[in-house]
């Protein structure tokens, strides 16, 4: 009789990792989440530590720090999380011939190119999340051959921070938005890169072995944020009959810390081809999104 796959989630209590812990994992999918406090991917031992004790069959890193504009002060935080922790968790997965799934990020390109990337262009990223970001794709890429990475972008839940709970939030509050138009990229919901996850882990489970490598997974179709907003906010509309201005600025009408890649525009075809996965058009995950936020939002 064949054992159930065990699934390690480390840093179970971001947008990804609950949505993978909460995903639809073929029946008797044995999924342990490790949260920060509990596991803290900076702390020495930490990494070495989870794995020895849970022995999984594969391991997910859901950690990260995210935090665009704090790393540009956070650099030796942001690199530990981003970098070191991803090459850590990598090596503790080779030394026991454990697959493991990582998440990068559009931010390793520095958006000038005139099209959409493919996983075969060169990288440059502009700011120190985007370099730890592609350190960190690196070190897990020496330590371990049975890798996927997965390049995603703008990515949202019902659970914690992000642009949807945001935009909702001073939908209605305010009477104007100001939202930067020049920024083109893919909103992805976490539920959607969760299930893809669960996907490629069947895989794995079916046949001892998946198209290791690097690939790019976002929500179907490209848009802005001022776009993005707009959308975000004709739905909040026809839910409340609140709605605030949109003005569109340019990214150099609200300057930041951090620098952003102008064209995040990914290309997902190697995802679709090789790993049988692909997420489904934005417009359809956000409104999913926002119908939960309205009818049973998750406690964060």
């Amino acid at each position: 009789m064949k054992v159930p796959m065990k699934v390690l989630v480390l840093g179970s209590n971001g947008q990804l990792g609950f949505e993978l812990m909460r995903a639809n994992w073929a029946p008797g999918t044995d999924v342990v989440g490790l949260p920060y406090p509990e596991f803290d991917v900076t702390r020495p031992g930490d990494v070495e530590k989870a794995v020895a004790t849970h022995a999984p069959d594969l391991l997910v890193n859901a950690t990260a720090h995210t935090a665009v504009d704090k790393a540009e002060s956070e650099v030796d935080l942001s690199f530990a999380i981003n970098r070191d922790g991803p090459g850590a968790m990598a090596a503790a997965c080779a030394a026991r011939g454990i697959p493991f799934i990582h998440v990068s990020t559009d931010y390793v390109f520095d958006g000038t190119k005139d099209g959409i990337y493919t996983e075969d262009d060169p990288i440059n990223p502009l700011g120190v999340y985007g370099a730890n970001k592609a350190a960190g794709e690196e070190a897990v890429r020496q330590a371990s051959p049975h890798h996927v990475i997965l390049r995603t972008s703008w990515v949202y839940s019902a659970y914690g921070n992000n642009f949807v709970k945001t935009m909702l939030r001073f939908g209605k509050e305010r009477e104007e938005m100001r939202v930067v138009a020049d920024q083109h990229g893919s909103p992805t919901a976490a539920a959607d890169l969760a299930a893809a996850i669960v996907q490629i882990a069947q895989t794995i489970e079916k046949t001892g072995a998946a198209a290791w490598g690097t690939y790019h997974l976002t929500g179907s179709g490209y848009t802005t944020w001022h776009d993005f907003a707009d959308h975000i906010f004709r739905r909040l509309e026809e839910r409340t009959g609140k709605r605030p201005r949109l003005t569109a600025i340019g990214t150099a009408d609200y300057p930041t810390p951090a620098r952003r890649p102008a064209n995040s525009r990914l290309d997902c075809s190697r995802a679709r081809e090789r790993l049988g996965v692909a997420c489904p058009p934005w417009q359809e995950s956000v409104d999913r999104v926002i119908d939960e936020l309205f009818t049973n939002p998750p406690q964060a």
